[in-house]
Parts: C-alpha cells; sequence; structure tokens
C-alpha cells in the first residue's frame, strides 16, 4: 500500500470510529455474574427494559464488551405490560464468569434466519435453523375410526421433536388413547358439588378445551405463543345434566429459546396459569394429574432410561420427589431424550413423580409425569392465579446428572442482571 493510499485508509478508518462514537450513546452496563457451574449450557437473562430507559425499541442495541471490543447480541424485547429485555449469555470453551453488556442508542443489527412459529390447519409449528422443534395442535383430533369419539382432544403438544429431529411423544396409543404427546389435565377435582376427570375422557366426566391463542411472538432470541385452555364439566345430575360447563381456565405459555445452527440441545420453558371461570374446585390427591409426557413408541425397557436429581434410576423413580428427571434413549441411529425440570416455586416442589416402571404394558412403554397433587389437595379459588413453571432441556446425545443439575440451577436461580446507567453529560 503506498503512502497516498495508506493516509487516505487512516483517514477512512478514524471518520468511521468518530461517526460511531459520535451516533452510539452508552446507557447503561448491564454486568451478569454466572456463580454456578453451567456444563456448557447458554443461559437465558433478562431485565426490565422500562427501569433503563424510555427510548423507543428500534433505536436500542446491545453489545458484549470483551477487552478492547465490541460484539453485538441479538436481544427481544418483550412488551407485555411492561418492556423486559432478553437475550442469551453464550457459553464457549474458556468464557468469563463476568460478562459485561452494553445498551446503547445506535443502530440496530437485523439478524435473520431466527426462530419462527406458523400456523396452519390447525397446527402451530416452531422451527429454528430450518428444522421443527414443536408443534401445537389446537384443532380438535378424533381417535382412529373404531374407537370411541369420546377421546377426542384438542390442545397438546406433539410431536416434540430433538434437535436432530427425532420424534419425542406419541399419541393415541392403542394401551390409552386419551394420552396426547405433552398435555396437562387433572385426573381427580371436586367442582360443582361432583367429582370431575378431565384427563380420562372416555368415563365423558370433562375435557380440555382450546379456546384461543392471546399471543404468539418470535424474534432473534425465543418463539413463544400463548394459548387459553379451558377445562369443561360434563354435568352428570340436575336440571343441567347433559351440559357443558367452563370450570378452570388455563392459560398455557410455550416459549424456546433460539438454538445455535448444530447445536444439540435447546431449552424449552412451559408456563401454566390456572384461574377458576366461576367457582371454586380442588385438584383432590390423585397418582398422576398435571404435566405429562407420553413418550415415542421407540423407546422401550431395554434401550431407554431415567435420572432423578435424588439419584433414582427408573424402577424406583414412581412415587419419589424431584427437582429434575431426565428421559432418554436410542431412537433409530440416534441417541435423544429431554430433562424435566420442575421449579422451586411450584406447588409441592419438590413435585412428585409418576412414572411407568421398565415393564410397564409389557414391553417397557416410557411415561412421566410431574404431579403437584399426587399426594395432596390443592384447592383454587375465585379471584386467583395458580401458577406451575417447568423447563425442558430437548437434547440428543446422551445427557449426564451433571449437566442436568447445572441446567437446573440456572432455571431455578437465574443470574442477576447489575445495571449500571451511564454518566450523563
Amino acid at each position: 500500500m503506498n503512502k497516498a493510499k495508506r493516509i487516505l485508509f487512516l483517514l477512512f478508518l478514524f471518520i468511521v470510529k468518530f461517526n460511531f462514537q459520535l451516533y452510539a450513546q452508552k446507557i447503561a452496563a448491564l454486568e451478569v455474574t454466572l456463580n454456578n457451574e453451567n456444563s456448557g449450557i447458554d443461559i437465558p437473562v433478562h431485565v426490565n427494559l422500562d427501569q433503563i430507559t424510555a427510548l423507543p425499541d428500534s433505536t436500542l442495541n446491545l453489545v458484549e464488551v470483551k477487552g478492547g471490543s465490541r460484539v453485538s447480541i441479538p436481544y427481544q424485547i418483550e412488551n407485555k405490560g411492561q418492556r423486559v429485555l432478553y437475550w442469551i449469555v453464550k457459553q464457549t470453551p474458556g468464557a468469563l464468569k463476568h460478562r459485561v453488556f452494553e445498551l446503547a442508542k445506535e443502530p440496530h443489527i437485523k439478524v435473520h434466519g431466527h426462530i419462527t412459529l406458523a400456523k396452519d390447519s390447525g397446527y402451530l409449528t416452531i422451527t429454528a435453523n430450518n428444522k421443527n422443534l414443536l408443534r401445537y395442535v389446537y384443532k380438535t383430533v378424533y381417535p382412529p375410526n373404531g374407537i370411541d369419539t369420546a377421546f377426542k382432544r384438542s390442545g397438546f403438544i406433539h410431536p416434540l421433536w430433538s434437535p436432530y429431529g427425532d420424534r419425542l411423544t406419541r399419541i393415541q396409543a392403542p394401551d390409552h388413547y386419551h394420552h396426547y404427546g405433552l398435555w396437562d389435565p387433572w385426573t381427580h377435582t371436586y367442582f360443582d358439588g361432583d367429582t370431575i376427570d378431565f384427563w380420562n375422557l372416555k368415563g365423558r366426566h370433562g375435557t380440555v378445551k382450546f379456546a384461543n391463542f392471546t399471543s404468539i411472538t418470535y424474534g432473534p432470541v425465543y418463539g413463544d405463543f400463548q394459548a387459553l385452555q379451558q377445562h369443561i364439566a360434563f354435568l352428570k345430575h340436575g336440571p343441567d345434566a347433559g351440559k357443558e360447563k367452563l370450570a378452570l381456565n388455563e392459560l398455557q405459555s410455550v416459549r424456546i429459546y433460539q438454538p445455535a445452527a448444530n447445536q444439540d440441545y435447546y431449552i424449552m420453558d412451559i408456563t401454566i396459569q390456572l384461574n377458576c371461570a366461576d367457582l371454586p374446585i380442588k385438584l383432590l390427591a390423585y397418582r398422576y394429574g398435571g404435566l405429562g409426557w407420553r413418550a415415542t413408541e421407540k423407546w422401550d425397557g431395554k434401550n431407554s432410561e431415567m435420572l432423578t436429581s435424588e439419584g433414582k434410576t427408573r424402577d424406583e423413580t414412581d412415587n419419589t420427589n424431584a427437582r429434575w428427571v431426565i428421559v432418554q434413549g436410542q431412537i433409530d441411529k440416534d441417541y435423544a431424550g429431554a430433562v424435566m425440570m420442575s421449579n422451586p416455586t411450584n406447588y409441592s416442589y419438590p413435585e412428585p413423580l409418576r412414572v411407568w416402571n421398565s415393564k410397564s404394558n409389557d414391553r417397557g412403554d416410557v411415561y412421566a409425569n410431574f404431579s403437584p397433587t399426587k399426594d395432596k389437595d390443592w384447592m383454587l379459588n375465585p379471584g386467583h392465579d395458580y401458577v406451575l413453571k417447568y423447563r425442558f432441556v430437548v437434547f440428543n446425545n446422551k445427557y449426564t446428572k451433571e449437566r442436568a443439575e447445572a441446567a437446573w440451577q440456572y432455571f431455578a436461580h437465574p443470574p442477576a442482571v447489575t445495571v449500571k446507567m451511564a454518566e450523563t453529560k
């Protein structure tokens, strides 16, 4: 490079730097300290944006400060009553435990190819990196021909896929036509002077129906939806016998955080918010009920396994309590599964588990259920919200107890974000 060109190049760099510094206005430093081991798990974090700035979303950018460099970070703003800023703290070999990010007023770099949600013919599908991860079924699905139509159902997750595309769920198994992938009815309840079973559909006591979507959002950090599901009682006595009555409203929120391309896991959060429609309802103690997972028929007692946070293996797990449970096994040429995690704020935490043993249905079919009312009743009264929070780490390749414990720790105790406002001049 000759002298004249070199001078022009340096002048160009000076102008770019000057214009950047002139436009970029630091608003705040956001510091995150990771106190726990994380075994390479990326960590979603968030902070209340309205407490930091009133600037419009479109004028903001987030960067990570690494020594003398500033690297733009994908972020997403949730707008539900207040603005909440979300981003993911990526974990790479040698990554520091103390991470520094800056929120600034500067041009925002758009991220393309991020997670998306799409509705089509009664299905809502979440896709990332050109791969389907989850499908929520909001149309009514009927059982096979010749089977009692009482087994029809809407409002459930199926399929749930692993990052490599392995199907992890099953519906309408001949041994239990009322099993629907990932779903969460209550089995033994007391409502309006009678006992109602929303789980075992054949008895025609009750069911759960999809009502509508209250929110569908997606962006560079996560994709999520909120679905209103209605727990319907079929009245059996009195002048209204044979009619349907709304017993319980459920707002189910499902969120998947954007995985990196070729990543062998992703994080999914399920939040269940219960609210009485009119009358109180008591969820009576029963051995199963709540969030259940009927797993793929490709698993059996020989090619799958379970392990809980308390060190219990599959045949030891039923009737125990746990913070998390790993369910995994061989699927064709892949190995896949998920860690189901219960939040410390949940009713009956650490939650009781209902699990089928390795000889279930004479072949070892896999079913797992966090059942908060397994050992005691739960009274739900009008005018109150009752919330259950779960996280799934869905993965390929064998998952260890160390990774499961690290992931649970950051779910149960997310790292705090320390906000340091920039000095105003």
